[in-house]
């Protein structure tokens, strides 16, 4: 994009504690053929805090693993495109995958959401 473009993307990359996993976005902005464009990815890992597990055990998504002290993973990307066309579509999508570990068994549960549009 940046090169159809002709304006470069800023970048802005951060991390979530030592181990913990990171991420980064990306933003163009006022170029030649996007008013807007941004990226964000990121990959985190850590122990679901008590609050977060009992929800998630709530509303059944997960079962049997209230009061343990549960290790998760998650990733996400998320994308939005502003052309500065009125007549070109727009583009936006987000998806996400987050898994979470039973620390007796071993055992995964998982999930993937998400979705998309041009509008």
């Amino acid at each position: 994009l940046a090169d159809l473009d002709g304006t470069p993307f800023r970048e802005d990359a951060w991390t979530r504690g030592e181990n913990h996993g990171g991420g980064w976005s990306r933003v163009l902005q006022d170029g030649n053929v996007f008013e807007k464009a941004g990226v964000n990815v990121s990959v985190v890992r850590g122990e679901l805090s008590p609050q977060a597990l009992k929800a998630m055990c709530a509303t059944g998504r997960l079962q049997g693993l209230d009061g343990r002290h549960c290790q998760f993973f998650a990733a996400g990307l998320s994308l939005v495109i502003h052309p500065k066309n009125p007549m070109a579509p727009t583009a936006h999508l987000n998806y996400r995958y987050f898994e979470v570990m039973d620390p007796e068994t071993g055992g995964k549960t998982w999930w993937f959401g998400g979705g998309s549009d041009l509008t």
